[in-house]
């Protein structure tokens, strides 16, 4: 490939991946077509996408950037995948692919999130995070679990108290 050519490549590659701060580095050597279209459709429904690069082309095109680490100490032949909005779902997608006997050959190699380098071991470890949506929930339910609570301990005697009050009324009607 000659150096023009490279380098038209690379500025595509930093377009691409401009404003691009977490991804994920996979391998697909050994997939044939119809596996690699069946994983690129699955990716795409999720807002995710996937392309494959040469590894030193795409180090040169994330020079500079929180992206860099992804490829220090990477060998062999690499894919990028990016998208979703919350990195965990990234992760578990991949992990789910990785782990999916349908797909031989997709393995995750690592990746990178917020500028720190990941390894495939720290990749499995981060699909098992909760997501955004859930970690919403979980801390919604815990703002809302102590007014629950008192609202519950303020409402108690006043029930209580309405109930004996009905009681009192049924006696002196019958």
């Amino acid at each position: 490939m000659s150096k023009y050519l490279k380098n038209l490549v690379i500025s595509d590659l930093s377009k691409r991946l401009e404003g691009v701060n977490d991804l994920l580095v996979v391998d697909v050597v050994g997939m044939n077509a119809d596996k690699t279209f069946q994983v690129r459709k699955q990716l795409r429904e999720k807002g995710l996408q996937l392309l494959v690069v040469r590894r030193t082309l795409a180090a040169k095109a994330c020079e500079g950037t929180s992206l860099a680490p992804a490829f220090e100490g990477m060998e062999g032949s690499t894919a990028i995948v990016w998208g979703a909005d919350d990195f965990v779902d990234l992760a578990k997608e991949i992990v789910r692919l990785n782990d999916d006997d349908g797909f031989p050959g997709f393995t995750a190699k690592g990746g990178v999130m917020d500028g720190e380098s990941l390894s495939p071991d720290t990749v499995k470890t981060i699909s098992k995070w909760p997501n955004r949506a859930e970690q919403l929930s979980l801390l919604v339910g815990q703002i809302l679990g102590p007014g629950r609570t008192l609202a519950a301990q303020i409402k108690g005697p006043g029930a209580k108290l309405a109930s004996q009050v009905k009681q009192v009324g049924e006696k002196q009607e019958g």
